[in-house]
């Protein structure tokens, strides 16, 4: 794997953590919170009703495994799972992604700006790339959780 497709975008393989038979996991370019990562299919499908059966329960197990780990390594208490489903729901990469965002009290001062920012975050990232992290310090990132799932 050197590459893989992202919708409009092609992920380098240091920033992936995990792959299994038919999803992925990577660190995100521009986290909202430390530890904010994505689960993906490894077909590019837009929307989440057009994800077949098996694609589906393997995304869902692919992230309840990546939620624990980045929970743990973050030092969090909860977490927040979320799946921005169409244009209109905030999704501007035509691939279905689930966030994996670790949380702990008072990191934002209402607790439903998670949204926002999510929202803010992912129009922000398509429009303004010097935001974004360097591939070192994703590949960084990447390279700790691969090696704490090899300890799982």
């Amino acid at each position: 794997m050197s590459t893989l497709r992202f919708g409009q975008h092609l992920i380098k393989a240091s920033a992936v953590f995990l792959q299994t038979e038919l999803s992925f996991a990577l660190v995100n370019r521009k986290p909202v919170v430390p530890g904010h990562v994505l689960v993906c299919p490894l077909r590019p499908v837009e929307r989440f009703r057009d994800l077949q059966p098996e694609e589906l329960a393997d995304l869902f197990k692919t992230t309840q495994l990546v939620a624990d780990l980045v929970e743990k390594h973050f030092s969090a208490t909860s977490l927040t799972i979320a799946i921005q489903d169409g244009p209109e729901a905030g999704q501007t990469v035509k691939h279905v992604h689930v966030h994996v965002l670790p949380r702990r009290e008072g990191d934002f001062q209402r607790n439903d700006s998670v949204y926002e920012e999510l929202q803010r975050h992912d129009r922000e990232s398509e429009d303004a790339p010097s935001g974004w992290r360097s591939e070192e310090e994703m590949g960084a990132e990447a390279t700790v959780l691969r090696r704490l799932l090899q300890r799982t």
